[in-house]
């Protein structure tokens, strides 16, 4: 049984980083097709006011607590979670443990020419690691029908998602039922842009100081208004903790 707590309406799970990656290595070598989304206080904030996103994330079979607010959130309502679980450092994770049994990698999202990229250097960084398809992330609705059938054909189990949030949420939850190998879909925005070398992650220390945040927004100051919505975030947690006290 899942152990999960309500914040702001969204189940997050109390996992840590290890615990959360045997579960993403059981649901690719399981039958049917699991989900994993990782919201961070920007994406649960946008389910706060979107009665369907919420509905999309909670459909989720593990959503991890991505970000250093949605931690702090859980802390604040006195149901923490055990760490931060980046949903990038999952991904590496999972790709590194399969590359030695072989279940096949569908990379799906970014701009044209970026998951071509990302999987060369993903070639080369995890030896072994057996990618069947790339898709880029600019599609019309029409077009859908079309990838669903090029993931299929590709024998794909562990099918990466990365159109951003809520559309690459929404774009699982949608087309899920149609997916007829893969064992594993998730969310996980920006990450064939690093991959690819397109963007840079934090420096280690940044990451470890949880202030990748801030090393975000020094690259691009331009983010600010997205920065904004933690302080947001973090003021309606606490009236929605003293709403139902």
């Amino acid at each position: 049984m899942r152990d999960t707590i309500d914040i702001l309406g969204v189940k997050i799970d109390r996992i840590t980083s290890a615990y959360a990656l045997k579960k993403a290595e059981q649901m690719v070598r399981s039958d049917g097709v699991s989900t994993i989304f990782t919201p961070n206080p920007e994406i649960v904030m946008a389910a706060y006011e979107d009665a369907g996103f919420r509905e999309v994330l909670n459909s989720a079979d593990m959503c991890t607590p991505d970000g250093i607010g949605v931690v702090y959130a859980a802390k604040m309502l006195g149901t923490p979670v055990p760490e931060r679980v980046a949903g990038f450092d999952l991904v590496c994770g999972l790709l590194s443990n399969i590359r030695k049994t072989g279940e096949g990698v569908f990379l799906f999202g970014a701009k044209p020419g970026v998951a071509e990229a990302a999987a060369v250097k993903l070639l080369d960084e995890y030896v072994g690691l057996n990618i069947v398809g790339v898709h880029h992330g600019y599609f019309s609705d029409n077009e859908t029908d079309d990838i669903v059938k090029q993931i299929n054909e590709s024998g794909a189990k562990l099918l990466l998602v990365c159109l951003g949030a809520p559309k690459q949420e929404k774009w699982i939850f949608e087309n899920k039922s149609k997916l007829t190998n893969v064992s594993l879909c998730m969310g996980v925005g920006g990450a064939l842009d690093v991959f690819a070398g397109v963007a840079k992650r934090a420096p280690e220390l940044f990451i470890k100081c949880n202030l990748e945040w801030l090393y975000r927004f020094c690259k691009n100051p331009s983010r600010l208004g997205r920065f904004a919505t933690l302080p947001k975030f973090v003021m309606t947690v606490r009236k929605d903790k003293k709403k139902n006290k």
